[in-house]
């Protein structure tokens, strides 16, 4: 397996470019998973049903199955968010893992930068980002700058880029 990582601040577009870059990796034969690191209380449960009330009653694990997919639950309860490399571990084996989040994790990843956020660049700050895909100028020309249109190029760039892990 291999690992790369997109990065930068909310509401630079994150989300949007790997909705785009998917089906660029997969029409290419590869199977692609995602690790998306959240900062936010997530709830992919509903209160009411059986799995949640399960959850409430002391599960510190519920694997939910489904006619069309399944969902392995962890109650952290309390505990640390364990590291990247443990939820690696727990992914089915796959060409590449996407990994969107884990700002500071030491891996290789892609910034996605728009100036009319308003918002600084995370490089050279974070760890790791070797390029920086934008629609615009970047503030500095000492990194290497990537057309956040050219989703072509950008799966090009993950592929000669993502480490082994």
């Amino acid at each position: 397996m291999k690992v790369f990582g997109i990065a930068g601040h909310s509401g630079m577009g994150k989300t949007t470019l790997l909705e785009r870059l998917l089906p660029e990796l997969t029409g290419r034969g590869l199977v692609v998973s995602l690790i998306k690191h959240s900062h936010k209380a997530i709830e992919i449960d509903r209160p009411g049903k059986d799995s949640y009330r399960l959850r409430e009653a002391g599960c510190s694990e519920v694997l939910l199955l489904g006619n069309e997919r399944w969902a392995l639950m962890h109650e952290l309860r309390g505990a640390e968010e364990p590291p990247l490399d443990y939820l690696l571990s727990r992914l089915q084996r796959c060409d590449l893992v996407l990994v969107e989040g884990f700002k500071g994790g030491d891996f290789p990843k892609l910034e996605v930068w728009r100036a009319e956020v308003g918002k600084p660049t995370l490089w050279p700050d974070w760890p790791g980002i070797v390029a920086i895909a934008s629609d615009g100028a970047l503030p500095s020309p000492e990194v290497t700058r990537l057309d956040l249109s050219d989703v072509a190029a950008v799966a090009d760039f993950v592929l000669a880029n993502a480490a082994v892990c």
